[in-house]
């Protein structure tokens, strides 16, 4: 069952929030970062990508930059930019999303959960990104960046939020990409003890966002568990900081696909060469958006097209076969196009559906891109059914939005 714990969050004033609260650490680069922290020394930035405080080019998985993330860190709390609570708390966040608000737990989750699977995972990590959060984390001695997990909706977890939402928030605000942010803290001694308890009744905990993330958290727990010779299993680095929806709560956007060339074929080749799979239906010079499973969209040389799968190339009893990423890897990437591993070949990129498929068609259009590929989006089902199945997804396949704003509560392992 899920253990979860309240932690004493350190946290910014209410009104330097919006000056330290910024984008998660992996969904830019070091010049946008740059570039949005620019003339704010209060910028999250500063500690989850410091390498903005060095000339543009530093290597930011230099030493000295990790340094610098620790220096940043030590001094936001000596200036009072961040605060740390004085009891024990659980959290409530919730995002606002074009008039949809999602509401979520912040907790401590347990790292022996993460290590015996209870923590359930639907993604592959990759061991240079896991060590560069496992850095970072060691260097701070704290989750600096929550994770994103879903939860099985509880009707009494519904009840409680509820009725924490229906009084004061301590933060609202809405952020430059125009999605509201709304925070409030849980004092009541009696409520934090009956959340901890319905967790204890929840089977699984799933990661929706931020694999590499918890990856990194629970590797540390546990190299911190196993060098402390008085490890008692209460310490606050057994534990680490995730953020925890309910799953009917949560929608998955498309996340598509755009390649370099068509692999030697003409456009009429590459058009027939997918007749053999899909039933193929021109749709003209209008963007074409996929409505149902197992219907695509690409886009080439101006035009859109449908594409629906044919019977033979799914298998809905198979949690990895029915999915539509599956299909198109199998039989548009590497069949037809030669694309065999989605995670190294350089001839394709991925765009997230917050983009809009008008990005797909930009980037084509530029002569970037010779062919797009839109999909129809994953469900939280079939999220939750590969994750039970002990199965992973492949590469790119979930996209979540509005994404955690960093810097809003922070976990120390001390």
């Amino acid at each position: 069952m899920a253990v979860i714990k309240p932690f004493r969050g350190i946290r910014p004033p209410k009104n330097l929030v919006e000056k330290v609260a910024s984008r998660p650490y992996d969904v830019l680069n070091s010049d946008e970062a740059r570039a949005e922290a620019e003339g704010n020394s209060m910028s999250l930035y500063h500690i989850i990508k410091p390498e903005i405080d060095f000339p543009a080019g530093t290597d930011e998985h230099d030493s000295c930059v990790y340094e610098k993330a620790v220096e940043n860190f030590n001094k936001f709390q000596d200036n009072g930019w961040l605060v740390q609570d004085q009891e024990d708390k659980y959290y409530v966040y919730a995002q606002t999303m074009n008039g949809r608000t999602q509401y979520g737990l912040v907790v401590c989750a347990s790292v022996e959960d993460y290590m015996t699977g209870k923590i359930k995972k639907h993604e592959l990590t990759r061991r240079d990104k896991e060590e560069d959060r496992m850095k970072h984390v060691r260097v701070n001695n704290a989750n600096i960046e929550p994770v994103f997990f879903a939860y099985p909706h509880n009707n009494e977890l519904d009840a409680i939020v509820a009725k924490v939402v229906s009084g004061k928030p301590e933060y609202d605000f809405v952020s430059p990409d125009g999605f509201g942010h709304h925070f409030w803290m849980i004092d009541d001694k009696a409520l934090i003890a009956r959340i901890t308890e319905i967790f204890e009744n929840i089977p699984s905990l799933y990661i929706a966002d931020g694999h590499h993330r918890s990856a990194a958290a629970a590797l540390v727990g546990d190299e911190k568990r196993r060098q402390n010779p008085n490890h008692k299993g209460s310490e606050e680095y057994n534990y680490f900081l995730a953020v925890c929806f309910p799953d009917n709560q949560l929608n998955i956007i498309d996340y598509n696909r755009v390649v370099k060339d068509l692999n030697g074929l003409t456009d009429a080749q590459f058009l027939e060469a997918l007749k053999k799979h899909f039933d193929v239906k021109e749709m003209g010079a209008e963007i074409y958006k996929p409505n149902k499973l197992h219907n695509f969209s690409v886009y080439l040389s101006g035009k859109w097209y449908s594409l629906t799968a044919k019977a033979g190339t799914f298998h809905d009893k198979d949690p990895i076969g029915v999915l539509d990423v599956t299909i198109s890897s199998k039989y548009v990437l590497d069949e037809i196009l030669g694309i065999k591993d989605l995670r190294s070949d350089k001839r394709i990129d991925f765009v997230g559906g917050i983009r809009g498929l008008g990005e797909l068609k930009r980037r084509v259009d530029s002569g970037e891109m010779k062919v797009a590929l839109a999909l129809y989006p994953v469900s939280m089902d079939q999220l939750i059914a590969i994750a039970d199945s002990g199965n992973i997804m492949p590469p790119k396949t979930t996209w979540f939005e509005p994404k955690l704003r960093s810097g809003l509560v922070i976990h120390k392992l001390v």
